[in-house]
């Protein structure tokens, strides 16, 4: 499983603007793709983190990036979204190697 990761300082109180932004809408999402989360940071609601988890391997991603349609699809939501982006730090695939569920749980 893949974790996709970034994280964004927005424009100031652009938070409801971005999300409208970063939605697929009526685009269909690849079925390996899970689940995503936004956080926003308690102290800074302008700053941002958006994961979510892809049911695949480096290969299937890969394969997903060099497809035109899919290419196209997210050059498009990266251009409406970065219009509410002040800045972004981290951005990147990461393996998810381990998970941690409590006993209780």
């Amino acid at each position: 499983m893949l974790c996709f990761l970034t994280e964004r300082h927005l424009k100031p109180g652009s938070y409801d603007a971005f999300r409208e932004a970063w939605d697929p809408g009526d685009l269909d999402p690849p079925p390996e793709f899970l689940r995503a989360y936004h956080v926003r940071s308690l102290e800074d609601p302008d700053h941002v983190i958006s994961f979510g988890f892809f049911e695949g391997d480096a290969d299937l991603a890969e394969r997903y990036r060099s497809n035109e349609e899919f290419r196209a699809m997210r050059e498009r939501q990266l251009n409406a979204i970065n219009e509410h982006v002040a800045s972004v730090g981290a951005d990147a695939i990461f393996e998810v190697v381990e998970e941690y569920v409590p006993a209780a749980h």
